[in-house]
């Protein structure tokens, strides 16, 4: 007759293995969108440079959503941490006004949105 004390504690033995190794899993931070919302004020010069400077893209990505925020009213500049999509957005609001456009009353509009 088999030894039943052996058989039985293995599969305990590998299930607690298994559940050890799960929870040394570190979590990945929640993610958030940056998303510039379109205006009637800002060129398109402006918001070109704008992502350029504070988002590193190139001209023609930066073009591209340009025409994203013109025809279907906004686009997710970056998807980022919590504390980078707040410091991307706050960087949004302190660009100030277009100087080529003369009825510009200050910076675009921008906001952070939950990654779904």
């Amino acid at each position: 007759m088999a030894d039943s004390n052996s058989a039985v504690m293995e599969p305990e033995a590998v299930v607690e293995a298994k559940k050890q190794t799960q929870r040394d899993k570190p979590k990945r931070q929640p993610r958030y969108h940056v998303m510039l919302w379109d205006d009637s004020e800002h060129t398109f010069d402006y918001v070109i440079s704008m992502l350029q400077q504070l988002f590193g893209h190139t001209f023609e990505r930066a073009f591209q959503l340009a025409k994203q925020v013109d025809s279907s009213g906004c686009a997710i500049c970056l998807t980022t941490t919590k504390e980078h999509a707040e410091l991307k957005r706050d960087q949004i609001h302190a660009f100030g006004k277009d100087p080529l456009a003369s009825k510009c009353a200050g910076s675009m509009s921008a906001s952070i949105e939950a990654e779904i």
